[in-house]
C-alpha cells in the first residue's frame, strides 16, 4: 500500500509504523488516521508478530473545531490499536499530547525518552476527554484519571511511569534499539500463545467497554452544544486565553 503520512517497514517479523509528517509536527489529521488504520490492517494480515509505533515526538491532538467531525473516527482508531491482535510497542521520543497521548499509551508496551511529555488537555479548550477517559480509567485507576483529566496538566516521563502509563524510560539514542530488543524477546514466545493471550485480554470487559464508549460519544456530542465549547473553539483559533462563562 501507499501511505503519505507514515512509513511502514518490516524486518524479521517486526513491523514498524513511523509517523512521517515533520512539517506538521505529526499532527493527527484525517489523512493520518486513514493511513494508520490501513497500515494496522496490513500489519494484522502480515506475518509480523510485533508492531512498533515510532516517531511519536510532538504528536498533537485534534483542535476543538476538528473534534466536531471526528469522534467516531477517533474511536475507531483507538479501539483498533487497543484491541490489535498482535503485540504493540510505542516509542515516544517527545511531547505526545491529547490524542497523541491516547495513541502512545494504548499500546501493550510504552517506551519513552526522559524528555517525553503526556497530557489530556481537553478541559483547557472547553472540550471533554470522553473517549480517552474510557481507556485511561482501565490503565491508571480512578484517582490518577481524575487528576489528569480534570487538571489537564502535562506530566513528564517519570510521573507517567509512576502512574503505570509508561513501562520504561530509555535514553533517546537507545529508544529504537530497546524497542527492537523487546520485540525480539516477545518473539521467543509462541505466536499462537501471544495471539490467544491478547484475545483473552481484549475479550475481558468488552461489553463494558462498548457501553462506556457509546456513552463517551454521546458526551462528546453534548459538550458541543455549550457556550464554553464555542468559546474554546474561538479562543483556540484566535490564539487567546478563553473567557469561560460563570456557572
Amino acid at each position: 500500500m501507499n501511505y503519505t503520512t507514515i512509513q511502514l517497514a518490516y524486518d524479521s517479523r517486526v513491523a514498524t509504523i513511523t509517523l512521517n509528517r515533520p512539517e506538521k509536527r505529526n499532527a493527527i489529521s484525517f489523512e493520518l488516521i486513514d493511513d494508520l488504520l490501513r497500515a494496522l490492517k496490513e500489519v494484522e494480515t502480515s506475518d509480523a508478530l510485533v508492531l512498533i509505533l515510532d516517531n511519536l515526538k510532538a504528536l498533537i491532538g485534534r483542535s476543538p473545531e476538528q473534534n466536531l467531525q471526528d469522534s467516531e473516527t477517533m474511536v475507531r482508531l483507538f479501539r483498533t490499536l487497543y484491541e490489535f491482535p498482535k503485540v504493540t510497542i510505542a516509542a515516544v521520543n517527545g511531547a505526545a499530547i491529547a490524542g497523541g497521548t491516547g495513541l502512545a499509551l494504548l499500546c501493550d508496551f510504552t517506551l519513552a525518552v526522559p524528555e517525553a511529555k503526556f497530557g489530556y488537555t481537553e478541559v483547557r479548550i472547553g472540550f471533554v476527554p470522553a473517549i480517552v477517559s474510557t481507556f485511561l480509567l482501565r490503565q491508571v485507576g480512578e484517582k490518577h484519571a481524575r487528576d489528569l483529566l480534570l487538571t489537564g496538566r502535562i506530566i513528564g516521563a517519570e510521573e507517567a511511569a509512576r502512574m503505570g502509563l509508561v513501562n520504561e524510560i530509555v535514553a533517546p539514542e537507545a529508544l529504537m534499539p530497546r524497542a527492537r530488543e523487546l520485540a525480539a524477546l516477545l518473539m521467543q514466545n509462541s505466536p499462537a500463545s501471544l495471539r490467544a493471550t491478547k484475545q483473552l485480554l481484549n475479550e475481558h470487559g468488552r461489553a463494558e467497554l462498548n457501553s462506556q464508549i457509546e456513552a463517551a460519544v454521546r458526551q462528546n456530542a453534548s459538550i458541543r452544544t455549550t457556550a464554553d465549547f464555542r468559546e474554546g473553539v474561538a479562543s483556540f483559533l484566535e490564539k487567546r486565553k478563553p473567557v469561560w462563562g460563570q456557572k
